[in-house]
Formats: structure tokens, C-alpha cells, sequence
């Protein structure tokens, strides 16, 4: 299929899935012009891609691992990329939450409290 088709099939525009095949997250097949030929397993792909990037992982990180279908197939480097990765994650969310807490110190201050979410 060619890029297009890829891009419908997946709901990823075409340029995502040219920035994936630059960050080494997608390969397609190059016809004898350089077209790009993608295979039916690379909707599967890209819908993977997409998933990991919404759970926050960063592409060089997505470069490191590869779709699995059980826990047993994982090895231990990619372990380690999703335990850094959480790692990383946790680390953000600590330093959002501390900026909340300085925030609603400053509104306290004013004599206000948080509005609920």
C-alpha cells in the first residue's frame, strides 16, 4: 500500500508516518522510482507507534523496543527502556504536582481556594 492508503488506514497523517520512518519507527519497501510500498503489517505498526507516543513515549525510545505479544518476548533492554521511561514520567508528574501545591499556596495567600477540576 502506498503512504496514502497507510495514512487512512491508520488515521496518522502522512507526514507522521514520514517522521516515523525517520526516527527508524517504520520501514517501508522503496519501488524502483523510490515510491514508498508499506505492507499490510505496517498499519499494525503505526497503530502501535501511536499508542506508545500517547502513553508518553518518546520516539527514541519506541526506536528501542518492538511490538510484542506476550511479556515473555520482551528482553531485558527493553525493560529497561520502558522502566527509564517510567522513570522519567514519575519524575514529571512530581514536578507538576509540586508547581500545583506552590499554586494553591499562592491562592490560599489571596484567599481563595482551588476551583474543583
Amino acid at each position: 500500500m502506498r503512504i496514502g492508503e497507510l495514512a487512512g488506514a491508520t488515521g496518522a497523517t502522512v507526514r507522521a508516518i514520514r517522521y516515523y520512518e525517520e526516527q527508524g519507527l517504520l520501514r517501508p519497501e522503496r519501488t524502483a522510482s523510490g515510491q514508498r510500498i508499506y505492507t499490510e503489517d505496517a498499519v499494525d505498526q503505526v497503530l502501535w507507534v501511536r499508542t506508545l507516543l500517547r502513553n508518553g513515549f518518546p520516539s527514541r525510545a519506541i526506536a528501542k523496543l518492538r511490538r510484542c505479544t506476550s511479556a515473555e518476548e520482551i528482553t531485558p533492554e527493553q525493560r529497561a527502556v520502558i522502566y527509564e521511561e517510567h522513570a522519567r514520567i514519575e519524575a514529571e508528574y512530581r514536578a507538576i504536582a509540586a508547581t500545583r501545591d506552590r499554586f494553591e499556596s499562592v491562592l490560599a495567600f489571596i484567599g481563595d481556594a482551588p476551583k474543583p477540576i
